[in-house]
């Protein structure tokens, strides 16, 4: 089981007093800031995992930056990501996002629709393809929790099933880690129960360099 601490909003000091506690694994969801905080960590062995919707525009700074992006949606995307993965870097890790709840406000493919972007990501050489990643709509019902969690599991055994091994479900979030744990969650991506509630985000970026 890998924690990756989301630390999105948060400072540079945050992160490194993480790191001095043993933590590795980071996540963040905006490209900028998250740039910012790698160049200003780079003296650190710190392992970046981008967690957020991957905006087209912004494939270019993703893709040389970060170990992972747990959230390729779209052909286009990972397409991109590839092109500007530099060839002198090991391939990027990458997982599919599954719309598992069905929100229209969330990013992810619909559930069946994994496989043929799982085939276009195994097309694409400089991305290596891992897993499947969801987040499920927010409640406090855990039998709701693990039905979510245990559709992308299922799914995964699907991917097995015609062929595509993968080894990682990146699925569990401050609220409802316990449940995906459950299921079989080889990720989970903590923030607020690491850090705290998270600071304004105007406040955030003012602190970035910090």
């Amino acid at each position: 089981m890998a924690l990756i601490a989301v630390s999105k909003t948060w400072p540079a000091a945050y992160i490194a007093d993480a790191h001095a506690c043993g933590q590795r694994a980071f996540g963040e969801s905006y490209a900028q800031e998250g740039v910012a905080k790698i160049e200003r960590l780079a003296h650190f062995p710190l392992e970046w995992h981008f967690v957020g919707p991957v905006q087209s525009n912004k494939t270019r700074a993703i893709a040389p930056h970060f170990h992972w992006v747990h959230s390729v949606d779209r052909e286009k995307v990972a397409r991109r990501l590839n092109d500007a993965r530099p060839v002198a870097l090991p391939p990027l890790n990458v997982c599919i996002q599954v719309n598992v709840s069905g929100e229209a406000s969330k990013s992810g493919v619909r559930p069946g629709e994994e496989l043929m972007l799982a085939r276009a990501v195994l097309g694409l050489p400089r991305l290596r393809l891992r897993g499947l990643m969801a987040v499920p709509e927010p409640t406090a019902d855990l039998a709701l929790q693990r039905q979510r969690f245990r559709l992308l599991r299922e799914l995964k055994e699907r991917l097995a099933q015609a062929g595509i091994v993968l080894d990682t479900l990146s699925m569990g979030m401050s609220d409802d880690f316990e449940a995906a744990i459950l299921e079989g969650s080889t990720m989970v991506r903590i923030g607020t129960a690491i850090f705290g509630p998270r600071p304004r985000a105007g406040a955030a970026a003012a602190k970035v360099s910090q």
